[in-house]
């Protein structure tokens, strides 16, 4: 019985054990390990796929039995599966239940009411939310939360980041993603209007010619 993801979600999972003739149990493990990612990569050990191995998002697959090419395309073929389907936000966990407070009411997520996201971790004192189905990405440092508009990224890459506002750095489809070109929702600093360039302000200014001075010339005595 599935008790971590969507019924939908699990739907899902069943579609693709059922499309590779693999168990649900195997698939749901698979999903676990590439949920951990973001799906982009899986290292694994599942007795059905032939124990230990590992997957890359980019053609990279590694099974126990490293001559078994037809044990490699159904590796290959359900991290495909599945990571697509985690990047579309169609394998989702269940909201994690609310717990009472001590002053009878209930928490709520840091990240307010964006609803469940796709993926979620933390490093160092920032934490982070994805919501690609709704287009948004809430970063929580040191208490401050701040809620970008993604637009058309569709993140599935998180990693560790040396320099910048945030220690954590994100991928989408386009590669890594800039979180300065990103419109601020809520919180944090809200992007300064672009400056004015230099050609701008000339072709918005008149100019007035200067008759040139010409001096007189100096008379000897």
């Amino acid at each position: 019985m599935n008790a971590t993801f969507t019924e939908a979600s699990f739907q899902n999972i069943v579609n693709v054990a059922n499309k590779y003739g693999v168990s649900t149990n195997t698939v749901t493990d698979l999903t676990f390990c590439l949920m951990n990612s973001n799906g982009t990569m899986a290292q694994f050990n599942i007795a059905e796929l032939g124990g230990g191995g590992q997957w890359m998002q980019g053609g990279m697959t590694m099974v126990g039995d490293m001559f078994n090419n037809n044990l490699k395309y159904l590796v290959d073929g359900l991290c495909v599966d599945l990571s697509n389907l985690i990047h579309q936000g169609a394998i989702q966990y269940k909201p994690l239940p609310k717990v009472k407070n001590p002053q009878g009411g209930y928490s709520s997520d840091w990240w307010g009411d964006l609803g469940f996201p796709n993926s979620t971790g933390s490093q160092n004192n920032t934490s982070y939310a994805i919501f690609n189905n709704i287009h948004r990405l809430a970063i929580q440092e040191n208490g401050n939360v701040t809620i970008f508009d993604t637009l058309d990224h569709n993140i599935g890459g998180v990693g560790q980041q040396q320099s910048g506002n945030y220690s954590v750095s994100f991928t989408s489809q386009y590669g890594n993603v800039d979180l300065n070109t990103l419109p601020i929702i809520s919180g944090g600093n809200k992007q300064a209007p672009a400056p004015i360039q230099n050609n701008e302000i000339q072709n918005n200014v008149i100019e007035t010619p200067v008759a040139p001075i010409i001096e007189a010339p100096m008379q000897l005595c």
